[in-house]
């Protein structure tokens, strides 16, 4: 279906099909026989990893082991407090091992479990999608602020 005066951006990229959709909803099949009752687990994991530094310490920890400071210095604009509260939560959802050396002073080395790197194999993939198609996100959304400050303009 094209747009009026063009093509539908949806043209550049590889057609979903009704199968491809039914096998990439697969896993929820349960809970949507349920009616959607109940605690819904994606919403539930997204509220713990999709907050503004999970994903990127996942990303940071899987490319291997680091060292709190390390990972303070890696992660681009994350607080000390930020950070501590981030890996406590990833190891409490049992995505980081954190392991304390007999050093002095102490110090600490994160890591992901089996649980993160697998988590980490999705995640990645939605940042390549991110990096991969950045330019067409910025540019459907400066054509749709000129759409709206036109129409906004018409009233």
């Amino acid at each position: 279906m094209a747009a009026k005066g063009g093509t539908n951006s949806l043209d550049r990229h590889r057609e979903v099909t009704k199968v491809d959709i039914d096998e990439m909803n697969d896993g929820v099949d349960s809970w949507i026989a349920n009616e959607f009752s109940g605690v819904c687990p994606v919403r539930d994991l997204l509220d713990r990893i999709g907050d503004k530094w999970s994903v990127m310490v996942v990303l940071r920890l899987g490319r291997g082991t680091e060292r709190f400071r390390a990972l303070l210095r890696a992660v681009d604009g994350i607080s000390q407090r930020m950070l501590t509260v981030t890996l406590r939560a990833l190891e409490a959802d049992g995505l980081v091992h954190r392991e304390v050396f007999d050093t002095r002073p102490p110090s600490v080395a994160y890591s992901l479990t089996p649980l993160g790197v697998s988590l980490l194999v999705h995640i990645s993939a939605l940042a390549n999608w991110a990096m991969e198609h950045e330019s067409e996100v910025k540019e459907a959304q400066a054509a749709f602020s000129a759409k709206t400050a036109k129409a906004a303009g018409e009233h």
